[in-house]
């Protein structure tokens, strides 16, 4: 028996070296073609795709110092940005903020041993934290904004200027309007929209601290509609309690998050009267698995397709989907610690999700799938910190508002990129 072992170890071990060989040889045969994989542009050589299949368009928008009177100012927190078309681009601000130079590196012994300021390689300034940066102070879920202790404490025309709240920027990034006339009537605007099926092109704006939404003519001339009571917290057909964010349907019926201190989304028809309600108040902690509890109802967004209703329930950082009328449908968490502010949903498919601090823009099929994600931390081009609204203009051209920046970035796909990779155009009106 042991005679017999020789030949048949020599044969097993010629085979084992011939199966080595062969696999040694499948890129000349079977291996995939070089560069196939996940890499926005098919086939493309290094790189690490960190603006994804986009490019940041250069200088644009155009620094706020374009307008007179602005050399030593630069933008606020940008809240929202809306893309009627490529040269007529909506953009939310909370007021406009001190321009300044990234200061020398020093260190801080009063705060703690060892540390210094500002860090390497983030951004050195968020113009959205605390009482300092941008007002009106009072912006954190939770907050009042009737409680003078948690108002602005920052120094009104040396700290920050409360204007220009509404601009209109052109496709090279220039001022074409500005809603200066609202300036003081608006508290806290928070999101900017136009229903892509309205035929008049309402000009909708949400404003959280007053509790309310607002409707203009669409040149911004005339408020024509009020949804809510102003200055009046409430949780019935006629209040709100600090509403986000806003979605249409086709038939003009919208939905509302609503929002920073209420715990439910609201159901408006197309002439903006209340229908329906649904949501309620979760277990505190970022623990609440249970569907229809909200904390923090932020993102919304609405398939135009199926007519479900994706909603960022985002202090428990997670996905809840409903049909129109508030049947909870699915649910799919997010990676902690992403805190995902902005949802967008054209009908392709797709729901892209917009996180922070993970700074990731991110794309899940219907239910929930992932399918792709980029974008990384930092204030150089393309970098981004607190990402707080997007929107996509007709012509593919993707915008981004980022809070803790205090910045818009425009980005336009990149030649050659995988069209499944771009965030879809808006609908469009049937004609």
């Amino acid at each position: 028996m042991h005679k017999q072992s020789g030949p048949l170890l020599t044969a097993v071990a010629a085979l084992a070296c011939g199966l080595f060989v062969a696999a040694t040889m499948l890129p000349l045969h079977g291996q995939a073609p070089p560069g196939a994989g996940f890499a926005a542009i098919p086939g493309e050589k290094g790189g690490w795709d960190i603006t994804g299949p986009y490019q940041v368009v250069a200088d644009w928008p155009k620094p706020l110092s374009q307008m007179p009177g602005h050399d030593e100012w630069t933008w606020g927190a940008i809240e929202a940005v809306f893309a009627e078309s490529a040269d007529r681009v909506f953009v939310i601000q909370l007021g406009e903020l001190p321009k300044l130079q990234r200061p020398a590196v020093r260190a801080l012994p009063d705060v703690g041993p060892s540390l210094s300021f500002p860090v390497g390689e983030v951004p050195f300034r968020h113009a959205s934290q605390g009482q300092y940066a941008s007002p009106p102070g009072g912006g954190a879920p939770g907050a009042d904004p009737d409680d003078p202790a948690q108002a602005y404490k920052g120094r009104p025309g040396i700290d920050s200027r409360w204007e220009h709240l509404v601009l209109v920027f052109n496709a090279k990034g220039e001022i074409v309007e500005q809603w200066t006339q609202w300036d003081k009537m608006l508290r806290r605007p928070h999101a900017v929209y136009i229903n892509p099926w309205d035929p008049e092109k309402h000009v909708w704006i949400i404003d959280d601290h007053s509790h309310a939404l607002f409707k203009f003519t669409h040149d911004g001339r005339q408020l024509v509609q009020t949804i809510g009571t102003v200055g009046k917290k409430g949780e019935d057909a006629t209040h709100f309690n600090r509403p986000t964010f806003m979605a249409f349907l086709p038939d003009g019926t919208m939905y509302v998050a609503d929002g920073y201190n209420g715990n439910r989304v609201v159901k408006l028809d197309r002439n903006g009267t209340f229908v329906t309600a649904w949501g309620r108040r979760g277990e505190p902690g970022g623990r609440e698995t249970r569907p229809g509890y909200f904390n923090v109802v932020h993102g919304i967004a609405a398939d135009p397709v199926t007519r479900r209703i994706y909603v960022s329930d985002r202090g428990n950082r997670r996905m809840q989907v409903f049909d129109e009328n508030g049947t909870f449908i699915d649910q799919w968490p997010f990676n902690n610690p992403s805190s995902v502010n902005f949802l967008y949903a054209n009908g392709d498919g797709a729901v892209w999700a917009f996180e922070d601090p993970t700074a990731k823009v991110v794309k899940y099929d219907r239910e929930g799938h992932l399918l792709y994600a980029w974008g990384g931390l930092g204030d150089y081009p393309g970098g981004f910190l607190n990402m707080h609204g997007a929107t996509v203009d007709p012509d593919g051209n993707l915008y981004i508002a980022e809070v803790g920046n205090g910045r818009v970035q425009k980005f336009r796909p990149r030649s050659g990129a995988n069209p499944a990779f771009l965030v879809g155009k808006p609908p469009a009106a049937s004609p």
